[in-house]
């Protein structure tokens, strides 16, 4: 097991928590909002973390969405993964959208919004040349190694449903019970 990395940290607002890891082996700590928030479908926002940090030299953290804010409230980050430099010492703040049709998503202050994850990253120098050497897939382009669009393919109907729009919801429209905000709360509470 490698030492951890020392990393410093100021609080811009004195009284939020400092990231933290879940459970033991978690790639990313928590980072939260100090400001309430209410996002409409589709609306974004600017959310402040309330740290700053700096980072060694070859390092670079690495702002990632929360899986469980994604599956239950439609929440992703707008410019995932956000990157911080090691020169940069402003405050963390995260792009949060809503995406989901129906439902407004609320933001308490130190709602857990999104995660950290600090990675040692390696400085390239880039050399042009005329050709590059082959590989197995060349030039192929995105998606050419199968995948999800390959099951439109093999049905007749592109990807994502008829004339590529949209596939269609649950039958029962996708509700949540009749709650006007999609709910952040199991999430608060670590589930």
């Amino acid at each position: 097991m490698r030492n951890p990395v020392d990393i410093l940290i100021r609080r811009v607002d004195p009284e939020v928590p400092l990231p933290s890891y879940g459970h033991p082996g978690d790639a990313g700590a928590d980072l939260v909002t100090t400001e309430a928030a209410e996002l409409a479908p589709g609306e974004r926002a600017l959310l402040p973390t309330g740290v700053s940090i700096a980072l060694p030299d070859g390092y670079a953290a690495f702002v990632h969405p929360r899986s469980g804010l994604a599956a239950r409230c439609g929440v992703a980050l707008v410019n995932a993964p956000g990157t911080i430099d090691a020169g940069y010492r402003g405050e963390i703040k995260v792009i949060v959208v809503n995406l989901d049709p129906r439902e407004s998503v609320r933001f308490e202050r130190f709602d857990r919004i999104a995660q950290l994850v600090v990675q040692q990253v390696e400085k390239v120098r880039f050399h042009e040349v005329a050709e590059l050497p082959g590989s197995a897939r060349a030039a192929g382009g995105f998606g050419s190694t199968g995948g999800h669009a390959a099951v439109g393919d093999r049905t007749g109907v592109p990807a994502g449903g008829p004339a590529g729009g949209p596939l269609e919801g649950p039958a029962d429209g996708g509700s949540t019970g009749g709650n006007p905000y999609a709910s952040v709360v199991s999430d608060r509470e670590g589930q």
